[in-house]
């Protein structure tokens, strides 16, 4: 193990961490930094090089749990109130599962055909410049003030209408983040209440899927490239942890238009730079 694979590991924990949660496509940065500058299937064999963007995942799955740390620790009922969380009806097990299901379901039914036929530079670009047009669509057309302003307020019908957004983020591009908060604050919720639900929500979504994609290629781990998981692991959980802190702060204050511009102009680049 050389510095630069030392190197190209720890960027790639950092641009994995930086754009997971944010509603950017981390996909389409991985496609622009990886594939195209650092060449990391170059380095290593393709089982290895894609075994390792799941472990990098995994940190930036680990930064969600230690941010809402206490609202896991009340959904799987290890404590009863919740410190500082509103009286009445509290976010439970339940609105998580069905925000999930949908986009599980079609995941799991078609997860060989998107890995097969979805996973391109040109596929990505549609979906980074789609994307972008929903967040925009989202806050020109959200309801003028928000029913519901805090997680806790979310109802099932609401936990749903997410998922079925979701779903939408199966095509690479789309970004998860970016489909579930923008279905999140059509349907009548404010911004940091979707970005909550969004990022609690994708930890069971993503864990489960990390953990098929590790087993199917449990063969890739070996102590040569141990320290190459390692340090994009460590990296990645460090930037996802900054991440998601700042963009908590930020995501009532600046909305969901600066991010869709963002993208729009990055598939752009993407397309007519490289493509």
């Amino acid at each position: 193990m050389n510095l630069w694979e030392i190197f190209v590991a720890f960027v790639l924990g950092i641009v994995e961490g930086l754009t997971e949660f944010a509603p950017v496509s981390s996909t389409g940065h991985m496609i622009l930094v990886d594939d195209m500058f650092l060449r990391s299937k170059d380095l290593f064999s393709e089982p290895v090089a894609n075994t390792f963007k799941v472990v990098i995942q995994l940190g930036s799955i680990l930064a969600v749990v230690i941010v809402f740390k206490e609202r896991f620790i009340s959904l799987l009922g290890l404590q009863k109130d919740l410190e500082g969380a509103e009286q009445g009806p509290k976010l439970n097990l339940k609105h998580v599962i069905a925000g999930m299901m949908p986009a599980a379901v079609l995941g799991f039914l078609f997860n060989d055909y998107i890995d097969k036929h979805l996973f391109s530079p040109h596929t990505v670009v549609i979906g980074l410049a789609a994307g972008g047009l929903l967040m925009i669509f989202a806050d020109w057309f959200r309801p003028s003030r928000p029913q519901v302003k805090t997680v806790d307020q979310i109802t099932y019908k609401h936990a749903i209408g997410i998922g079925l957004f979701q779903c939408i983020a199966l095509w690479p591009g789309f970004s998860r983040s970016g489909s579930t908060m923008s279905g999140g604050v059509l349907l009548g919720l404010g911004h940091r209440a979707a970005a909550d639900f969004t990022f609690i929500m994708a930890v069971p979504v993503m864990f489960g899927a990390s953990a098929l994609s590790i087993v199917k290629h449990w063969d890739s781990f070996n102590m040569d490239v141990l320290p190459f998981f390692i340090v994009g692991f460590i990296s990645a959980f460090i930037f996802a942890l900054i991440s998601i802190r700042f963009f908590l702060k930020l995501i009532n204050k600046i909305k969901l238009v600066p991010f869709a511009i963002y993208r729009i102009v990055l598939a752009a680049i993407i397309y007519f730079f490289f493509l």
